[in-house]
């Protein structure tokens, strides 16, 4: 995908705030230095100058990539226990008419004669072997082998289960006590997923990824480049001064001129454009800024344009298209051409061509809200999803910097526990992965949760502490956790950690960390 047609005026001015932010940022830090070295401030901003352009060659890269699951993913059929009770309890009540969403016991083969993305087709899910397996068995999707692999043998991917937002750890007790605190918006999507990118309710202008990247982006030569989207606006990259800066699949989208300096193959309409952008007809002070501002916009896209390697180069060739399960042919695969870019992001930011050493991307994929038809549309999704992180994991591995890059899932919420006859309603808690060679994969953290049969009576699951109304997950871990555990890695101090997460605090101290990132000697 290129893009070839100039920016729209709309979002020619969001990228402009942007670059607004990034000024900011640079004032900020200039006052920080002229308030303490007073009449030595040159001296002073000349040592912020210095110091920015060591950091720009150090071998010191980092990322965090958050890969959002649009509609919240039933994890309940992604990563499943297998021990004897829980596969009874979750084989009885997921094997519902008319469509059974079930699947089927490690071993058994796939039937190619079955219905497509039926469990019978896909045959039985795929053993893990976590190395604290909690005195219990589990297994991932039949169609996640590669993650099998990534899990089992390469130990670079870990499992959180059951985690979601929470205020503070909560019990079923608690959660039916309307006194007890609780996220805002429990199973609504657009609230769960402000609250998962954002720890506060639909309407927050800050996330914790943008946070995260406001503690880290003096590091950055090029702040702009600072948090990455590749999938349009996301409430968790923005912060106080860094704004996300958006990127096509293709890479840099195009503000101005092309590369031959021509808008619609004219160098006059590129001219009369760039006049337009950085002229200031009235001399007001808000149009001066703006197009100021706006210049810097154009002069940004240009920069990236040239720093980027393409998406061409061997680095970047493993195969962009899976093997579609409700054809069998291979298509592209959305989620992949996203992490595609950002990889393009991170290979420039850790040669040192874009001043960024430290940086937070975002990408997604949607389609989870699977009410109805899910045999159809989670297999399809899993297939998807599977492929992308691998994809990721290759090319990381031919840059050579897998263990400078943690990717994280995420999604609304977790689906529930019961079948509505073919397809499954909004719940609350889920596993998610978490992938990169600086984490300690190969195993589990956190508790996984108990699963039991429903009463007689109603939807309810008296047998688990950890199910509520029709097997929805009550979360045992908070996303502060998740996100705490990733800012120590991503060289956040206590204190920072402390003020970007700060339900952190009602938690006890052994397991805010949760562990799953390798020391920092050894990343």
């Amino acid at each position: 995908m290129t893009d070839d047609k100039p920016m729209t005026s709309s979002n020619l001015y969001r990228q402009s705030l942007q670059l607004d932010a990034s000024r900011r940022l640079f004032l900020r830090q200039a006052g920080v230095l002229t308030a303490v070295a007073g009449a030595g401030a040159p001296m002073a901003l000349s040592l912020l100058a210095a110091g920015s352009a060591a950091a720009e060659t150090a071998n010191d890269y980092k990322a965090v990539v958050c890969v959002f699951l649009f509609g919240g993913n039933d994890a309940f059929n992604m990563v499943l226990p297998t021990d004897a009770d829980s596969w009874h309890a979750y084989s009885a009540t997921r094997n519902q008419a008319p469509d059974s969403i079930a699947l089927l016991a490690q071993g058994t083969a796939p039937n190619s004669s079955a219905d497509v993305g039926s469990p019978v087709r896909l045959g039985g899910v795929l053993p893990i072997t976590p190395l604290n397996a909690q005195s219990r068995s589990f297994a991932l999707h039949p169609l996640m082998g590669s993650l099998q692999t990534l899990f089992n043998t390469d130990k670079r991917l870990a499992i959180l289960p059951n985690i979601g937002p929470l205020k503070m750890p909560t019990t079923k007790a608690q959660f039916n006590n309307s006194n007890h605190p609780k996220p805002a918006g429990l199973f609504s999507h657009n609230d769960q997923q402000n609250v998962w990118q954002s720890l506060a309710s639909e309407g927050a202008t800050l996330g914790w990824g943008g946070r995260m990247a406001d503690a880290v982006a003096s590091q950055n030569t090029r702040s702009t480049f600072t948090a990455v989207s590749a999938s349009g606006n996301a409430v968790w990259l923005s912060g106080q001064d860094v704004r996300q800066y958006q990127v096509s699949t293709g890479g840099a989208i195009r503000v101005g001129a092309d590369a031959n300096g021509r808008v619609y193959g004219s160098t006059d309409v590129a001219a009369a454009l760039d006049r337009v952008i950085r002229g200031r007809p009235n001399g007001h002070v808000f149009e001066t800024d703006l197009s100021a501002v706006s210049g810097r916009a154009v002069d940004a896209e240009a920069f990236l344009r040239t720093a980027l390697k393409p998406a061409s180069d061997s680095l970047f060739s493993a195969s962009l298209q899976y093997l579609n399960p409700l054809t069998g042919v291979a298509a592209a695969n959305g989620l992949a051409q996203q992490l595609q870019v950002v990889a393009r992001m991170i290979e420039a930011g850790a040669r040192g061509a874009t001043g960024a050493r430290r940086q937070v991307f975002f990408v997604s994929l949607g389609g989870f809200d699977t009410h109805a038809g899910q045999n159809h549309t989670h297999t399809d999704l899993m297939a998807r999803l599977a492929h992308a992180l691998t994809y990721f994991d290759t090319t990381l591995g031919a840059l050579g910097l897998r263990n400078n890059v943690t990717t994280f899932t995420a999604s609304d919420f977790g689906r529930t526990f019961t079948s509505n006859g073919n397809g499954t309603d909004h719940g609350w808690g889920a596993h998610q992965f978490v992938m990169g060679g600086a984490v300690r994969g190969g195993d589990l953290y956190g508790r996984f949760p108990t699963l039991a049969l429903k009463n007689t009576r109603n939807n309810h699951f008296d047998g688990s502490a950890d199910q509520l109304s029709n097997g929805a997950l009550l979360p045992t871990t908070s996303v502060d956790q998740l996100g705490a555990t990733l800012g120590r890695w991503f060289g956040l101090s206590d204190g920072q950690v402390g003020d970007i997460f700060p339900n952190l605090s009602h938690f006890n101290a052994e397991v805010r960390n949760l562990g799953f990132m390798k020391p920092l000697t050894t990343a």
